[in-house]
């Protein structure tokens, strides 16, 4: 099992406190932006966001206690009819674009460039160490979109801010100026798409994950050949997916629906943080958490994350029930209390369960309990 946060007093806590402070959070506060530690932001497309006079925009930086050196997550703003300034940078980035819509070019020292438009529900990613610059492409409202880097650990290991976004080494095996970079439709190869770009989040074909209960559906994703690894997941009205814990660095970001999900430490209560489209939810590091469509449409979440612990197979341990030594919990194994608390949520909106089979048909391949 991951190992949860463990608490000390704060007298020991003080002696590490110098250590907490990176060159990565420096260079946060150097840009003149705040850093949110919050594991729960209730809207990302109305947070409140900072003058950003290096990028010519707007925004915030996310990063919560358990990913702080791992990966991290910003919210940007292009103004109206504007651009933000041209960046290259030698850590990886996916984007997911809140609202507004516009283009991105990029290009590397070598002239292979080329630019592709982008609106509300699309997702990318920038190759590594490629030259990007964002456009809005309209007049009167400005742009939104949220990235997840692995900056933390690239300028934490380097500290040198001139090598990270100067660095004149092109990655031509992650971009080569390929015409149909992020025009090309992809493939599915079981639950992996294999693409650059997705038009839309909300929209896109998604293939069955029963394994993560009630009818859940997912596709997987690495774009522009980087490591942080992505997926969709929708699950139907009336449903709700297992709890499930994992190492730090996911962010789950509400693309459709209305619903809730409950976090908390092994040992502890869950806690319920409800949701709606443009909710980012952060699991600290080892927290069980677990997602409740509680609407009348099914609920669909995009989710960013750092990467999983798997078992010799090379399947991620929280795919694996904890009764065979994994980190995902049976719904056999939850509590009442959860059960309970979920019907009480589609009562109030006047919707029934429709877990009744579900629970049953998991009696028919449950593992037996560990003895």
């Amino acid at each position: 099992m991951t190992k949860r946060d463990a608490r000390v007093s704060d007298e020991l806590a003080q002696k590490f406190a110098t250590e907490k402070d990176t060159p990565y959070h420096r260079w946060v506060r150097n840009e003149g932006l705040d850093t949110v530690s919050a594991h729960y932001i209730l809207n990302l497309r109305t947070i409140e966001l900072k003058p950003w006079a290096r990028r010519g925009g707007r925004g915030i930086y996310i990063n919560h206690e358990a990913s702080r050196t791992t990966n991290d997550c910003y919210v940007c703003e292009i103004p109206a009819g504007g651009k933000l300034a041209p960046q290259r940078q030698i850590f990886e980035e996916m984007v997911y674009v809140l609202e507004g819509r516009g283009s991105t070019s990029i290009w590397n020292d070598s002239g292979a460039r080329t630019t592709f438009e982008w609106k509300a529900g699309a997702i990318f990613g920038l190759p590594l160490n490629a030259w990007h610059q964002h456009f809005n492409g309209s007049g009167t409202t400005p742009a939104r979109f949220v990235s997840v880097t692995n900056a933390p650990p690239v300028i934490n290991l380097y500290e040198d801010l001139d090598f990270v976004f100067n660095c004149p080494h092109e990655f031509k095996n992650r971009f080569s100026g390929e015409p149909d970079y992020f025009t090309n439709v992809g493939k599915m190869n079981g639950l992996r798409l294999e693409t650059n770009f997705i038009p839309n989040a909300a929209t896109v074909t998604v293939a069955s994950s029963a394994e993560r209960g009630a009818g859940s559906s997912m596709i997987r994703f690495n774009l522009a050949k980087g490591l942080i690894g992505g997926h969709i997941s929708q699950f139907p009205v009336g449903t709700y997916k297992k709890a499930h814990a994992h190492g730090p660095g996911a962010h789950v970001i509400i693309l459709t629906g209305e619903g809730y999900s409950l976090m908390w430490p092994e040992g502890e209560e869950p806690r319920r943080y409800d949701w709606e489209i443009g909710t980012l939810i952060v699991p600290p590091n080892g927290w069980f958490h677990q997602h409740f469509n509680a609407g009348a449409l099914p609920a669909r979440y995009l989710a960013f994350k750092h990467g999983s612990q798997r078992n010799t197979q090379g399947v991620m341990m929280c795919w694996i029930s904890r009764r065979l030594g994994g980190d995902q919990l049976d719904y056999a194994d939850e509590s009442a209390w959860i059960r309970a608390q979920f019907e009480e949520s589609l009562r109030l909106q006047g919707l029934s369960s429709r877990m009744a089979t579900v629970y049953e048909k998991e009696l028919e391949t449950l593992p037996a309990k560990p003895v």
